[in-house]
């Protein structure tokens, strides 16, 4: 063990001296999910673990399912906090605590997610409960059935969600010192089991949605499904378009990012979610695909078809760091070999967290994050954990 920790940090000091530092410097993104933290301990642990393993950048989920882990005059504070000491605001907390370690926060939020859970949320504020109508239903005239598999949906289709989810964004930027604003599930969450295969439904077929599709096109929407399909994925985008210009207005020079799919044309398709359009448009700063998968091959022929786009765009390249050790190393070294900017998910896969219904918190899965520090980290970093 000893030797080959000691050949990976070789491994990692040659990558980080190949290129001036003017010229090449790495940052290594680190996302932190909304059930990592519920007290300042949490987060100051977060931090100082952050930093010490060479992470120079948090991305640090406020927002999961239409709720916040922030005040907010918009929304009803998230589960995963309603057990927070009273006045606790983890956000402003963490941008505090990582000035001190030159750790940049972007604050993370899921965009069109709603509810996940197969009770509705409590509070009669949530927009599951105020607002039934901006939520998705099928042709059948069906709303999209709570589960605890999948998030219900808002529908960015409707003028309304679109300028509610930018509202969202308008408070976090004008509220907290940001370094960036990080969207995620910037699309239609769409896959099974959120629709069935084999049920036939289609999102969403709402009233309204036909009638501005009508408006829009002159067609119902299976008179011509390909023209259906670039609508929804136009709403999409529209929303990206609008927080862009709310940040170039409310927060000039904010970073502004963005989670997709590794494979920008199966997201298009599968979920509307149109990267390369954003990319022409200028619309982000940044993006973070999700390579997440244990093929090698793979894992490299994504590497290299999201190189192409690097002198478009920076690229921060996600990389999963849950499994087999070994499977990571060769990705994370892979992934470093091109990009410059490393995203890695996530924190409590390398760090014990209160990530207890993701990570199990026992014993064989504490050794299984020990290993994966010794292993991962001289990969990821230039930390000294």
């Amino acid at each position: 063990m000893r030797t080959a920790l000691s050949a990976l940090l070789l491994v990692l000091l040659g990558s980080c001296g190949m290129e001036p530092e003017e010229d090449r410097e790495p940052q290594r993104y680190l996302w932190v999910t909304r059930w990592d933290y519920e007290t300042a301990q949490d987060v100051e642990s977060i931090v100082e673990n952050a930093a010490s393993a060479g992470f120079d950048a948090l991305v640090f989920q406020v927002r999961g399912a239409a709720s916040t882990a922030y005040p907010s005059e918009l929304e009803p504070p998230s589960p995963e906090v309603e057990a927070a000491p009273e006045g606790f605001d983890p956000l402003r907390t963490v941008i505090r605590l990582a000035q001190d370690h030159d750790v940049e926060i972007h604050a993370w939020i899921n965009c069109v997610p709603s509810w996940w859970g197969l009770e509705p949320p409590a509070d009669p504020r949530h927009v599951y409960n105020a607002h039934p109508e901006w939520h998705w239903y099928d042709q059948n005239g069906d709303r999209q059935q709570l589960s605890e598999r999948f998030y219900v949906s808002l529908n960015p289709c409707l003028p309304e969600v679109r300028a509610h989810i930018v509202a969202v964004c308008e408070e976090l930027v004008t509220s907290y010192a940001l370094d960036g604003l990080h969207l995620d599930y910037i699309r239609f969450p769409n896959e099974p089991p959120a629709t069935p295969r084999g049920s036939g439904s289609d999102w969403p077929r709402d009233a309204l949605t036909l009638e501005l599709y009508r408006e829009a096109s002159g067609l119902a929407p299976d008179e011509d499904r390909s023209s259906w399909d670039r609508w929804r994925a136009e709403k999409v985008t529209e929303v990206v378009r609008e927080i862009r210009r709310m940040v170039d207005d409310r927060s000039p020079g904010l970073i502004l990012s963005t989670a997709v799919g590794s494979e920008p044309e199966r997201a298009l398709e599968e979920h509307f979610q149109d990267t390369m359009r954003w990319i022409d448009e200028g619309l982000l700063d940044l993006v973070l695909p999700m390579n997440y998968t244990s093929d090698l091959q793979l894992f490299a022929e994504r590497l290299e078809r999201w190189k192409i786009q690097a002198d478009r765009v920076p690229i921060a390249m996600g990389v999963m760091v849950k499994g087999d050790p070994d499977v990571r190393t060769v990705e994370l070294r892979q992934a470093s070999s091109v990009f410059p900017k490393l995203a890695v998910f996530g924190y409590h896969q390398l760090f014990d967290s209160k990530n207890e219904v993701l990570t199990q918190q026992d014993a064989v899965e504490r050794i299984r994050r020990s290993q994966r520090r010794l292993l991962l980290l001289p990969e990821i970093g230039r930390g000294t954990y």
